[in-house]
């Protein structure tokens, strides 16, 4: 699992599994956000998948589903936002790469 710190409360990463979650929730985060669609890949853990196992963990979930290659739609981006400023921190994102959960944070926090 590659993590890449934005701010000290706010990293994101490469796909996850249900195996990452307790790890995810050893280093300090809180929070997690699933910033990529299911069945975008076969084989791919579903989001409830990682929310069932965040639960069990004590951590935070949610699913802001961004298609691949798409500018995210308004309704993420104000999900987003409410999620960096509602949901305990930090926050650990995720998405195939990583790049579509670094695109939306930047844009949801952007004055």
């Amino acid at each position: 699992m590659t993590v890449r710190s934005l701010t000290a409360d706010f990293a994101v990463s490469p796909q996850i599994s249900v195996q990452d979650v307790p790890a995810i929730r050893d280093a300090g985060f809180k929070t997690i956000i699933c910033n990529r669609p299911d069945e975008e890949e076969p084989g791919q853990p579903s989001a409830q998948s990682i929310g069932e196992a965040a639960a069990a963990a004590g951590l935070s979930f949610i699913a802001i589903p961004v298609l691949s290659g798409q500018v995210p739609s308004s309704d993420a981006i104000i999900e987003m936002q409410e999620a960096i400023n509602t949901l305990p921190g930090p926050i650990f994102a995720y998405c195939r790469s990583g790049n579509r959960s670094a695109q939306l944070w930047s844009i949801a926090t952007q004055g």
